[in-house]
Protein backbone atom coordinates (compact mmCIF):
# COMPACT_ATOMS: atom_id res chain seq x y z
CA UNK A 1 0.00 0.00 0.00
CA UNK A 2 1.53 3.41 -1.11
CA UNK A 3 1.56 6.54 1.31
CA UNK A 4 -0.37 8.92 1.31
CA UNK A 5 0.53 11.59 -0.72
CA UNK A 6 -0.82 15.38 -1.03
CA UNK A 7 0.29 17.65 -3.74
CA UNK A 8 0.08 21.24 -4.14
CA UNK A 9 0.90 23.44 -6.99
CA UNK A 10 2.54 26.93 -7.89
CA UNK A 11 -1.15 28.75 -6.91
CA UNK A 12 -1.63 27.53 -3.77
CA UNK A 13 1.22 27.94 -2.89
CA UNK A 14 1.68 31.91 -3.34
CA UNK A 15 -2.11 32.17 -2.20
CA UNK A 16 -1.38 30.14 1.36
CA UNK A 17 1.80 32.40 1.49
CA UNK A 18 -0.08 35.83 1.57
CA UNK A 19 -2.57 34.57 3.94
CA UNK A 20 0.09 33.61 6.20
CA UNK A 21 1.50 37.10 5.80
CA UNK A 22 -1.76 38.39 6.63
CA UNK A 23 -2.04 36.14 9.76
CA UNK A 24 1.26 37.24 10.97
CA UNK A 25 -0.03 40.59 10.47
CA UNK A 26 -3.12 40.21 12.66
CA UNK A 27 -0.50 38.99 15.49
CA UNK A 28 0.86 42.49 15.24
CA UNK A 29 4.50 41.35 13.87
CA UNK A 30 6.19 42.94 10.99
CA UNK A 31 10.04 42.45 10.74
CA UNK A 32 11.01 45.25 9.21
CA UNK A 33 14.63 44.47 8.64
CA UNK A 34 13.32 41.72 6.04
CA UNK A 35 12.48 38.04 5.43
CA UNK A 36 14.73 35.22 4.78
CA UNK A 37 13.43 32.09 2.44
CA UNK A 38 15.42 28.95 3.12
CA UNK A 39 16.33 27.05 0.48
CA UNK A 40 14.64 25.97 -1.54
CA UNK A 41 11.07 25.59 -0.91
CA UNK A 42 11.04 28.90 1.94
CA UNK A 43 12.27 31.10 -0.86
CA UNK A 44 8.95 31.78 -2.67
CA UNK A 45 6.93 32.40 0.52
CA UNK A 46 9.59 34.56 1.85
CA UNK A 47 9.28 36.55 -1.69
CA UNK A 48 5.63 37.04 -1.07
CA UNK A 49 5.69 37.69 2.69
CA UNK A 50 8.12 40.17 1.83
CA UNK A 51 6.30 41.79 -0.38
CA UNK A 52 3.15 41.89 1.76
CA UNK A 53 5.12 43.28 4.42
CA UNK A 54 6.88 45.77 2.16
CA UNK A 55 10.09 45.03 3.78
CA UNK A 56 13.44 43.48 2.03
CA UNK A 57 13.84 40.04 1.43
CA UNK A 58 17.37 39.01 2.46
CA UNK A 59 19.50 36.69 0.43
CA UNK A 60 21.44 35.99 3.23
CA UNK A 61 22.12 36.38 7.30
CA UNK A 62 25.67 36.64 7.80
CA UNK A 63 25.83 39.92 9.08
CA UNK A 64 22.77 39.91 10.84
CA UNK A 65 22.55 41.43 14.40
CA UNK A 66 19.20 42.06 15.55
CA UNK A 67 17.84 38.65 14.79
CA UNK A 68 14.31 39.51 16.31
CA UNK A 69 13.64 42.07 13.92
CA UNK A 70 13.85 39.43 11.07
CA UNK A 71 11.15 36.76 9.58
CA UNK A 72 12.73 33.10 8.50
CA UNK A 73 10.17 31.35 5.96
CA UNK A 74 9.99 27.99 5.29
CA UNK A 75 7.34 25.57 2.92
CA UNK A 76 6.67 22.97 5.77
CA UNK A 77 8.15 21.49 9.37
CA UNK A 78 8.75 17.87 9.21
CA UNK A 79 11.22 17.20 11.44
CA UNK A 80 12.04 20.79 12.76
CA UNK A 81 15.61 20.06 11.86
CA UNK A 82 15.59 22.53 9.28
CA UNK A 83 14.38 25.46 11.25
CA UNK A 84 16.32 24.70 14.30
CA UNK A 85 19.94 26.84 13.93
CA UNK A 86 17.60 29.57 13.16
CA UNK A 87 15.58 29.29 16.64
CA UNK A 88 18.39 28.81 18.58
CA UNK A 89 20.05 31.90 16.68
CA UNK A 90 16.79 33.85 17.90
CA UNK A 91 15.18 34.61 14.66
CA UNK A 92 11.43 34.38 14.79
CA UNK A 93 10.08 31.38 12.54
CA UNK A 94 7.09 30.91 9.75
CA UNK A 95 5.72 27.99 7.90
CA UNK A 96 3.08 27.57 5.71
CA UNK A 97 2.51 23.70 6.44
CA UNK A 98 3.76 21.99 9.84
CA UNK A 99 2.89 18.51 9.84
CA UNK A 100 1.32 17.39 13.13
CA UNK A 101 4.10 14.44 14.52
CA UNK A 102 5.95 14.35 17.36
CA UNK A 103 9.51 15.96 17.58
CA UNK A 104 12.06 16.96 19.76
CA UNK A 105 12.51 20.54 18.17
CA UNK A 106 10.68 23.27 20.02
CA UNK A 107 8.61 24.89 17.26
CA UNK A 108 5.44 26.51 19.34
CA UNK A 109 6.70 30.13 18.36
CA UNK A 110 7.13 29.63 14.90
CA UNK A 111 4.09 31.13 12.86
CA UNK A 112 2.01 28.39 10.72
CA UNK A 113 -0.58 28.97 8.30
CA UNK A 114 -1.61 25.44 8.40
CA UNK A 115 -1.46 21.88 9.89
CA UNK A 116 -1.03 19.28 8.01
CA UNK A 117 -1.20 15.35 8.25
CA UNK A 118 2.08 13.57 8.68
CA UNK A 119 2.30 12.33 4.91
CA UNK A 120 4.47 12.92 1.78
CA UNK A 121 3.69 16.33 0.69
CA UNK A 122 5.02 17.22 -2.73
CA UNK A 123 5.38 20.56 -3.25
CA UNK A 124 5.99 22.60 -7.09
CA UNK A 125 9.23 23.05 -6.85
CA UNK A 126 9.69 19.36 -7.13
CA UNK A 127 9.82 18.27 -10.19
CA UNK A 128 8.42 14.43 -10.74
CA UNK A 129 7.17 12.84 -7.93
CA UNK A 130 10.33 11.00 -7.17
CA UNK A 131 12.77 12.85 -8.90
CA UNK A 132 14.36 14.96 -5.50
CA UNK A 133 14.37 12.21 -3.73
CA UNK A 134 17.02 10.40 -6.63
CA UNK A 135 18.73 13.49 -6.61
CA UNK A 136 19.47 13.08 -3.50
CA UNK A 137 21.06 9.59 -3.69
CA UNK A 138 22.85 10.97 -7.10
CA UNK A 139 24.63 13.97 -4.75
CA UNK A 140 25.53 11.29 -2.41
CA UNK A 141 27.33 9.50 -4.87
CA UNK A 142 28.91 12.63 -6.50
CA UNK A 143 30.16 13.00 -2.70
CA UNK A 144 31.89 10.11 -2.69
CA UNK A 145 33.90 10.78 -6.03
CA UNK A 146 32.14 8.56 -8.38
CA UNK A 147 30.97 9.44 -12.17
CA UNK A 148 26.85 8.83 -11.64
CA UNK A 149 26.94 9.08 -15.64
CA UNK A 150 28.81 5.89 -15.79
CA UNK A 151 26.58 2.76 -17.27
CA UNK A 152 26.68 1.02 -13.92
CA UNK A 153 25.73 4.07 -11.86
CA UNK A 154 23.14 5.62 -14.44
CA UNK A 155 19.83 3.82 -13.07
CA UNK A 156 21.36 3.52 -8.95
CA UNK A 157 19.17 5.98 -7.80
CA UNK A 158 16.26 4.42 -9.43
CA UNK A 159 16.94 1.24 -7.70
CA UNK A 160 17.72 2.75 -4.60
CA UNK A 161 14.30 4.24 -3.72
CA UNK A 162 12.73 1.55 -5.29
CA UNK A 163 15.07 -0.78 -2.66
CA UNK A 164 14.59 1.20 0.48
CA UNK A 165 11.03 1.74 -0.36
CA UNK A 166 10.30 -2.35 -0.67
CA UNK A 167 12.49 -2.33 2.55
CA UNK A 168 10.69 -0.19 4.75
CA UNK A 169 7.30 -1.05 3.40
CA UNK A 170 5.86 -2.53 6.92
CA UNK A 171 5.19 1.77 7.44
CA UNK A 172 2.18 1.29 5.23
CA UNK A 173 0.87 -2.15 7.34
CA UNK A 174 -0.68 -2.61 10.00
CA UNK A 175 -0.91 -5.43 11.92
CA UNK A 176 -4.84 -4.98 12.81
CA UNK A 177 -5.46 -5.21 9.51
CA UNK A 178 -3.78 -8.97 8.46
CA UNK A 179 -4.55 -10.73 11.92
CA UNK A 180 -7.22 -13.17 11.13
CA UNK A 181 -8.02 -14.76 14.07
CA UNK A 182 -10.22 -18.05 14.88
CA UNK A 183 -11.34 -19.66 18.12
CA UNK A 184 -9.17 -22.07 19.66
CA UNK A 185 -11.45 -24.98 20.00
CA UNK A 186 -10.05 -26.46 22.93
CA UNK A 187 -6.53 -26.26 22.29
CA UNK A 188 -4.57 -24.31 25.11
CA UNK A 189 -0.83 -25.38 24.72
CA UNK A 190 2.12 -23.83 22.64
CA UNK A 191 1.89 -22.41 19.46
CA UNK A 192 5.27 -21.82 18.01
CA UNK A 193 6.68 -20.72 14.70
CA UNK A 194 10.70 -20.67 14.85
CA UNK A 195 13.30 -20.12 12.38
CA UNK A 196 11.73 -16.85 10.79
CA UNK A 197 13.99 -15.27 8.41
CA UNK A 198 13.91 -11.63 8.64
CA UNK A 199 15.96 -8.56 7.33
CA UNK A 200 15.30 -5.16 8.55
CA UNK A 201 17.50 -1.59 8.27
CA UNK A 202 19.27 -0.90 11.53
CA UNK A 203 17.90 3.18 12.23
CA UNK A 204 21.45 4.13 13.19
CA UNK A 205 23.55 3.35 9.93
CA UNK A 206 20.71 2.52 7.42
CA UNK A 207 22.99 -1.12 6.81
CA UNK A 208 21.07 -4.25 7.06
CA UNK A 209 20.69 -6.79 10.01
CA UNK A 210 19.25 -10.05 9.69
CA UNK A 211 18.66 -13.51 11.36
CA UNK A 212 15.96 -15.51 12.78
CA UNK A 213 12.55 -15.04 14.67
CA UNK A 214 11.25 -17.88 16.98
CA UNK A 215 7.20 -16.28 18.40
CA UNK A 216 5.06 -18.44 20.33
CA UNK A 217 2.11 -17.92 22.54
CA UNK A 218 -0.44 -20.12 24.53
CA UNK A 219 -3.98 -19.26 23.32
CA UNK A 220 -6.39 -18.25 25.90
CA UNK A 221 -9.93 -17.57 23.83
CA UNK A 222 -8.56 -17.20 19.84
CA UNK A 223 -5.68 -18.89 17.36
CA UNK A 224 -4.15 -17.10 14.75
CA UNK A 225 -2.93 -18.36 11.02
CA UNK A 226 0.57 -19.32 11.52
CA UNK A 227 1.59 -17.28 8.37
CA UNK A 228 0.58 -14.05 10.30
CA UNK A 229 3.13 -14.65 12.81
CA UNK A 230 6.02 -14.30 10.18
CA UNK A 231 3.35 -11.49 8.71
CA UNK A 232 3.46 -9.17 11.87
CA UNK A 233 7.15 -9.95 12.03
CA UNK A 234 7.82 -8.34 8.34
CA UNK A 235 5.63 -5.31 9.06
CA UNK A 236 7.58 -4.33 11.99
CA UNK A 237 11.35 -4.86 10.33
CA UNK A 238 10.12 -3.14 7.61
CA UNK A 239 11.15 -0.42 8.76
CA UNK A 240 13.58 1.27 10.03
CA UNK A 241 14.54 -0.28 13.17
CA UNK A 242 16.75 -1.28 16.52
CA UNK A 243 16.53 -4.93 17.34
CA UNK A 244 15.08 -4.35 20.89
CA UNK A 245 11.98 -2.39 19.60
CA UNK A 246 10.95 -4.83 16.83
CA UNK A 247 10.88 -7.46 19.73
CA UNK A 248 8.68 -5.60 21.68
CA UNK A 249 6.44 -4.28 19.35
CA UNK A 250 5.80 -8.43 18.02
CA UNK A 251 5.16 -9.42 21.81
CA UNK A 252 2.78 -6.20 22.64
CA UNK A 253 0.91 -6.90 19.20
CA UNK A 254 0.25 -10.32 19.71
CA UNK A 255 -0.54 -9.78 23.69
CA UNK A 256 -2.96 -7.08 22.53
CA UNK A 257 -5.00 -8.95 19.72
CA UNK A 258 -5.52 -12.04 20.92
CA UNK A 259 -4.88 -11.42 24.57
CA UNK A 260 -3.16 -14.92 25.01
CA UNK A 261 -1.77 -16.82 28.64
CA UNK A 262 1.58 -15.34 27.14
CA UNK A 263 3.74 -14.64 24.72
CA UNK A 264 7.35 -15.29 23.62
CA UNK A 265 9.48 -13.79 21.09
CA UNK A 266 13.58 -14.15 20.83
CA UNK A 267 15.19 -12.95 17.46
CA UNK A 268 18.97 -13.65 16.93
CA UNK A 269 20.80 -11.62 14.10
CA UNK A 270 23.82 -10.05 12.96
CA UNK A 271 24.48 -6.70 12.02
CA UNK A 272 26.01 -4.82 9.30
CA UNK A 273 26.76 -1.90 10.81
CA UNK A 274 29.03 -4.41 13.01
CA UNK A 275 30.20 -6.48 9.89
CA UNK A 276 31.42 -3.95 7.63
CA UNK A 277 32.58 -1.02 9.86
CA UNK A 278 33.25 0.04 13.34
CA UNK A 279 34.34 -2.90 15.18
CA UNK A 280 34.65 -5.18 12.30
CA UNK A 281 33.37 -8.42 14.31
CA UNK A 282 32.31 -10.70 11.54
CA UNK A 283 30.64 -13.60 13.47
CA UNK A 284 28.97 -11.83 16.27
CA UNK A 285 25.31 -12.59 17.36
CA UNK A 286 22.82 -10.30 18.91
CA UNK A 287 20.22 -12.12 20.96
CA UNK A 288 17.10 -9.88 22.07
CA UNK A 289 14.14 -11.71 24.40
CA UNK A 290 10.59 -10.52 25.29
CA UNK A 291 8.21 -12.74 27.31
CA UNK A 292 4.75 -11.96 28.89
CA UNK A 293 2.09 -13.53 31.22
CA UNK A 294 3.38 -17.83 31.56
CA UNK A 295 6.77 -17.23 30.15
CA UNK A 296 7.69 -14.46 32.11
CA UNK A 297 7.84 -16.73 35.44
CA UNK A 298 11.09 -19.08 34.96
CA UNK A 299 9.73 -21.67 36.87
CA UNK A 300 7.28 -22.28 34.71
CA UNK A 301 7.09 -25.09 32.64
CA UNK A 302 6.00 -22.92 29.33
CA UNK A 303 8.98 -20.82 29.57
CA UNK A 304 11.43 -24.17 29.91
CA UNK A 305 9.59 -25.63 26.51
CA UNK A 306 9.81 -22.90 24.67
CA UNK A 307 13.93 -22.51 24.87
CA UNK A 308 13.69 -26.30 24.66
CA UNK A 309 12.25 -26.38 21.05
CA UNK A 310 13.37 -23.57 19.82
CA UNK A 311 17.28 -24.84 20.45
CA UNK A 312 16.51 -27.94 18.63
CA UNK A 313 18.36 -28.78 15.54
CA UNK A 314 16.06 -28.54 12.87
Amino acid sequence: MPREEISINYGKLIADSAKLANFIKTKKKVFIEGVYGIPAGGILPAYIIAKEFGVPLLSNLTFITSPENILVVDDLIDSGRTLEPYIKRGFRTAVLYNKKRKRSVDVSKTFVFSNAPDVWIHLPHESGRDIPVEENVTRILQYLGEDTERDGLKETPKRVIKALKEMTKGYNEKVEDILTVFDKEGYDEMVLLRNIEFTSLCEHHMLPFSGVAHIAYIPSKKIVGISKLARVLDIYSKRLQNQERITEQIATSLNKHLKPMGVAVIIESQHFCMKCRGVMKQNSTMVTSKLTGVFRDDKNLARQEFLSLISRDN
